[in-house]
């Protein structure tokens, strides 16, 4: 990006996650580029796990609280609009990017009629992760106003061309960040892990019946997952009911995942639905053999199957459970898979990545186009 303009970007907060990752790593490669950057979120900093470039601008406006009555709803809806409006304008912005569909909504409606350039970014799949009827439909009507719809992968963008004109959709994958050196040859050889939020459409259910089913635990290997949800005291119920309170552990949210990914032999994304793991593409940065379910939208697009890792049919114990074996079984597989892996470094770099949001920016900021005249 040649000029330098004021980037704000809008996301719910920096807590533990991918998009707010994304984000993070985002605001820092740009400030770094000689960008002046601001994050705004609409929690308070006391949910940060990610850590910001000092010369990257923070706002919070901590929109947050418990609305008891329909109209108590509608006036803290109407409150945090003019509140969100009203941050933005006093930082006063070239353009602003924001991530997550309700996030998104607010940022469109809090800007009706400033002439601010506004990129909205999907960062799960629309068609398996539900919103409610209002976000649904505030969706549809709201997102045309936008000067661009960004998605992670081809299969999403068909989806997004329904809701806006497809000269509005760009599709812009995640990157990997730089991650640490290791030789695949210092691994812990009986170590499985996976990283992702303990929710149903992770699929750590199927992942540990597979373990079982593929007999890690009797092969002495452990696996453990990384994250924290909802879904915790049921993985615990299934960890005890199959026998594997010694081998599969959780131990939460951790600070650096990729610590966990330099040492393991084998990981495993067992997901219902995705929207681009970050994980994955970290965990394949690091050397490790990979297994991924072929589940909508974007392993297949990471992943070329027994080249750089195993893809296998989503919600498939025994083809999950077949994999793990074959590569708990196969040392040398693990390495050649490992070694392929490696390359998603170069396809999915920072700097490749964060061209194609430069190239965006610079075709919406052209002097004097309108929106409606890309489009033409």
């Amino acid at each position: 990006m040649c000029k330098t303009r004021h980037i704000l970007l809008v996301v719910s907060s920096l807590s533990a996650g991918g998009a707010e990752r994304i984000i993070s790593e985002m605001a820092n490669w740009w400030v770094i580029h000689n960008q002046r950057v601001t994050v705004l979120t609409l929690s308070g900093t006391d949910q940060d796990h990610y850590q910001l470039n000092p010369k990257v601008e923070r706002s919070t406006l901590d929109l947050w609280g418990r609305a008891r009555t329909p109209w108590q709803i509608i006036d803290k809806r109407i409150r945090r609009i003019i509140k969100l409006r009203k941050a933005i304008l006093k930082s006063r912005p070239d353009l602003v990017i924001s991530f997550m569909d309700l996030t998104n909504v607010r940022t469109l409606v809090a800007l009706i009629g400033t002439k601010i350039p506004v990129i909205i970014s999907e960062r799960t799949d629309p068609r398996y992760n539900p919103i409610s009827r209002f976000w649904s439909l505030a969706r549809r009507l709201f997102y045309p106003f936008s000067a661009a719809l960004v998605v992670q992968t081809q299969s999403v963008a068909g989806w997004a061309q329904r809701v806006v004109p497809a000269c509005k959709t760009s599709v812009i994958p995640n990157f990997v960040r730089t991650m640490p050196s290791c030789k695949i040859s210092d691994r812990e050889k009986s170590m499985i892990l996976s990283v992702g939020r303990l929710g149903i459409e992770k699929g750590h259910d199927l992942l540990i019946r597979a373990f079982a089913a593929a007999e890690g635990a009797q092969k002495g290997w452990d696996m453990t997952i990384l994250g924290e949800g909802n879904e915790r005291l049921n993985l615990e119920r299934l960890i005890s009911g199959l026998g594997l309170t010694a081998s599969v552990h959780l131990p939460g949210i951790v600070k650096e995942p990729a610590e966990w990914m330099q040492k393991t032999s084998l990981f495993v994304l067992t997901s219902r639905y995705e929207g681009f793991p970050n994980a994955l593409l970290e965990a394949m940065a690091c050397g490790c053999a990979v297994i991924a379910t072929d589940c909508p939208s974007a392993p297949a697009e990471i992943i070329n199957n027994d080249i750089n890792g195993l893809l296998v049919p989503a919600e498939d114990v025994t083809a999950l459970s077949n994999a793990m074996q074959k590569i708990i079984d196969d040392e040398s597989l693990r390495q050649r898979l490992g070694v392929q892996a490696l390359k998603v470094k170069t396809t999915f770099s920072q700097e490749t990545i964060m061209a194609k949001w430069d190239a965006l920016i610079e075709n919406i900021s052209k002097k004097g186009e309108t929106t409606d005249e890309r489009c033409k």
